[in-house]
């Protein structure tokens, strides 16, 4: 059994402490095949060696081993225009072999889900945590993926299983770094999880996870570079550009929970426990959005009784979730400055529940950004409002396969 630090709330790991890791993703001429076949199927094998560059002997040969692992499959014929021309056989992402399944470890809950390889959620099931000792986690995690197979796999075989959650996360390891909400140092979640459920484990951080997600499965514009926000009971983000996710040397990337906004307008900042006021988390976090709310005595047990109060237009419940937007909005738009990406992605419930949260949060980016010059083209709610959760621990797996799929994946047939 592997033995776990007990949960702490110490220091920081320093630099020092944490070993560099190499994160080179690029995907393989097979995955550029795989990844062509995922944006534009049923595409035809000419299609795919133009959009890859790749020759079509090449593309014959990937494809070749892709049909062999039961990865895609071959539709029905078609012919040129007016029947000229030498029929197409369009090929396609397999959805009827196998899913991934994904977890994902928030503050107070975590969720367990099944996706199929056109990230598309089977299956999801959500519990809150009954502590948060990391061994306990993880064990219940596993013991729910069966039964939720069972119910909802229909025949399909799980490939893997993708983990994801805040803060600090090192992807070439396995390990979370450092979760202080949830006590967790050091956690080799990988190596727990492979030996709980037999399967092959890839874990990263969610907000990493649903930028992949969005460049895979999503808003178009996200394709060439993408900045993700993440504002939940964590805060934090992540940066991509032609499919790459940028890590940093020990995977910490993406912490933007202490950007400091200052107090949203009424001299009353929050303060935060790194000692300062006004830290975006601090200020805009679902604990904070909580507390705001009982001091209007508005009383609500969870972040999400308090979001169903907005959706019904509780007067209270939305002006806490616009003056949300528009601290958002002030992050958004500096690091809409810092990057310059073609899109940012505000992985936010009422920015994508609420539309007047996401004119807010667009307009406030507006008047602060120097380089955004079309908010309403440039930021944009998350594709996967309502299923953020349940995507992004599935959305690791999917990312690892789309890299390599001729990779060691027990569950696929051998490469002849």
């Amino acid at each position: 059994m592997t033995r776990l630090p007990a949960p702490t709330r110490s220091r920081p790991p320093r630099r020092s402490e944490i070993s560099s890791s190499v994160h080179a993703r690029r995907p393989s001429g097979t995955g550029s095949v795989l990844g062509a076949i995922l944006d534009h199927g049923p595409v035809a094998r000419s299609t795919v060696a133009r959009l890859t560059g790749l020759s079509p002997a090449s593309v014959t040969g990937h494809v070749g081993q892709l049909l062999s692992r039961g990865l895609v499959r071959q539709s029905a014929e078609t012919s040129g225009p007016r029947g000229l021309g030498r029929p197409h056989v369009p090929l396609e992402i397999d959805t009827s072999r196998f899913l991934v399944a994904g977890a994902h470890i928030a503050v107070a809950h975590s969720t367990v889900s099944l996706m199929d390889l056109r990230g598309r959620v089977v299956a999801e099931d959500r519990r809150p945590h009954t502590g948060t000792n990391p061994r306990l986690v993880l064990d219940g995690l596993a013991a729910r993926l069966p039964l939720l197979t069972a119910g909802h796999a229909a025949g399909r075989q799980v490939l893997a299983l993708g983990v994801a959650t805040g803060h600090r996360v090192d992807p070439a390891a396995g390990v979370v770094v450092e979760h202080p909400h949830l006590g967790w140092r050091a956690v080799p979640v990988r190596e727990i999880l492979a030996a709980a459920t037999g399967l092959p484990v890839h874990v990263d951080s969610h907000s990493r996870a649903l930028a992949r997600a969005e460049q895979m499965f999503g808003e178009v514009s996200t394709r060439r570079s993408t900045v993700l926000l993440f504002v939940g009971a964590v805060v934090d983000a992540a940066f991509a550009t032609s499919g790459e996710l940028h890590r940093g040397p020990r995977s910490g990337a993406g912490s933007v929970a202490h950007l400091p906004l200052g107090a949203g307008g009424s001299g009353d900042a929050e303060p935060c426990r790194c000692g300062r006021t006004g830290c975006l988390q601090s200020e805009v976090s679902e604990r904070a959005m909580i507390r705001r709310a009982a001091e209007q005595s508005l009383y609500v047990e969870s972040f999400q009784e308090l979001l169903d109060h907005a959706m019904a237009g509780e007067p209270r419940a939305v002006a806490l979730f616009r003056r949300r937007a528009r601290l958002v909005g002030r992050a958004a738009a500096l690091l809409l400055d810092m990057f310059d990406p073609e899109c940012l992605v505000v992985v936010e419930p009422g920015a994508g529940r609420l539309p007047e949260c996401l004119a807010d949060l667009r307009e406030e980016v507006g008047m602060r950004s120097w380089v955004c010059d079309d908010p309403e083209g440039a930021v944009v709610p998350s594709s996967f409002t309502g299923t953020v959760l349940a995507t992004a621990g599935g959305a690791v797996a999917l990312d690892a396969l789309y890299t390599d799929p001729l990779g060691p994946w027990p569950a696929l047939p051998a490469v002849s």
